[in-house]
């Protein structure tokens, strides 16, 4: 299996208020760069990297009309 499918779509209503101005793949998570860094990513670049790691190159993404 070489192919990813990222969902993307809807509304995010289970996130709200969070994402009444903001999608939910751009919300800001938090990710380890080393044992005493930590940076902010959005939560969609957060899973392209990790899938990215294991060496998935081709990617589909799942998006609503309105994103």
């Amino acid at each position: 299996v070489t192919k990813v499918v990222i969902t993307a779509a809807g509304k995010g209503t289970r996130l709200l208020p969070f994402t009444k101005e903001m999608p939910k793949e751009m919300m800001p998570i938090f990710s380890k760069i080393s044992a005493n860094n930590r940076i902010v990513l959005p939560l969609l670049q957060y899973v392209y990297e990790q899938l990215y790691s294991m060496n998935f190159r081709d990617y589909c993404f799942v998006v609503g009309r309105e994103k």
